[in-house]
């Protein structure tokens, strides 16, 4: 027998442990806000199964099928969309791969496809938040009084998160240091983001804009000049602003220590500016408006670069989303009817 001779023996005990160090990477793997989402959906789930006696983990097919079609007919308040369903068949899944058990979706897909096609027969439709225009995007910041913290903020959120083309999330997260002055404007170092997801991250050339009061370069490095005025040198680049003027403060048990808004806040940043500028469906303005809208700006530019413009912004190679949006633009630019004689 050599050193490299199998041996039949029995796994030892440790075999099938993870410490808790290894059990927090791993949930470190998924974003802190899909998390979050997962644990109120996972809840929700648990709460039905103890209801209606059956066991949430391992689930079998027929339970979790069930459990769609127990979200397919709720009513109250109002009919969930389809795209509900599945996130919180996703964080099903996910609660299950993670505990190392198998899940069969097979019955609770077909639930789902059926309650799309009568979602869509009783005119159900998706509510996509609305692309920002750059006409909007001017109102908006000429609503913000550049004598305060707050609009100082708001601003530099705004047009940084336009020009970047940034998801809420990836504008939260931004630390000072993740900005490194250039010649031609910013060069913004995305460390992390939905579709990246080992951390490679990306960066992101923003330059100086022509219009002084949009301009993302001067509307940062004013924002950064307040901060450094109140002793902020590092942390993260946008941070709460309370009724006080008092920088990053954090009422008890709320948020971060550090005082970082959420990708949420970025969400009532822009819906408040849309309200206060008087754009038509300003309430359906989120966080995505930003994403949506640059896309649509840079592709309806005559020097247009689908290739720069995924990249720019972070989305992935054939990405349907962003194809979505540019058929926005195309939708009237290269209509095929237009022009065949009708």
């Amino acid at each position: 027998m050599t050193d490299l001779t199998p041996l039949n023996r029995v796994p030892a005990p440790r075999d099938t442990e993870l410490s808790d160090a290894a059990w927090q990477l791993i949930d470190e793997a998924t974003p802190a806000n899909t998390r979050r989402a997962y644990r109120e959906e996972w809840a929700r789930f648990t709460t039905w199964c103890t209801q209606q006696q059956r066991t949430p983990l391992p689930a079998t097919g027929e339970t979790l099928a069930e459990y769609a079609s127990h979200l397919a007919t709720r009513t109250d308040p109002k009919p969930l969309a389809p795209s509900s369903i599945g996130k919180a068949l996703a964080a099903i899944t996910k609660a299950h791969e993670t505990a190392g058990h198998p899940v069969d979706r097979r019955g609770a897909r077909e639930v789902l496809r059926g309650y799309r096609k009568r979602y869509a027969k009783a005119g159900g439709t998706t509510h996509k938040a609305p692309a920002l225009t750059l006409t909007a995007l001017r109102a908006m910041v000429a609503t913000l009084d550049p004598d305060t913290l707050v609009g100082v903020r708001d601003r530099a959120v705004i047009v940084l998160g336009f020009a970047m083309g940034a998801r809420r999330s990836e504008i939260a997260a931004l630390n000072l240091t993740d900005l490194e002055p250039h010649p031609e404007g910013l060069q913004v170092t995305v460390r992390l983001s939905k579709t990246d997801k080992d951390g490679r991250g990306r960066i992101v050339a923003v330059p100086y804009g022509s219009n002084l009061a949009t301009c993302p370069v001067r509307a940062v490095e004013q924002w950064r000049t307040a901060l450094a005025h109140h002793g902020r040198q590092d942390g993260p680049l946008f941070v709460r602003v309370d009724r006080h003027g008092r920088l990053g403060h954090v009422a008890t048990g709320r948020g971060d220590s550090d005082g970082r808004i959420t990708g949420e806040t970025v969400a009532n940043i822009i819906r408040r500016a849309a309200e206060a500028a008087g754009l038509d469906a300003a309430a359906a303005y989120s966080g995505h408006s930003l994403r949506r809208g640059f896309a649509t700006a840079a592709y309806a530019a005559p020097d247009a670069d689908l290739v720069r413009i995924a990249r720019h912004g972070g989305w992935k190679e054939g990405s349907a989303a962003l194809f979505g949006y540019l058929e926005e633009v195309d939708r009237w630019r290269k209509n095929p009817a237009a022009g065949i004689g009708l």
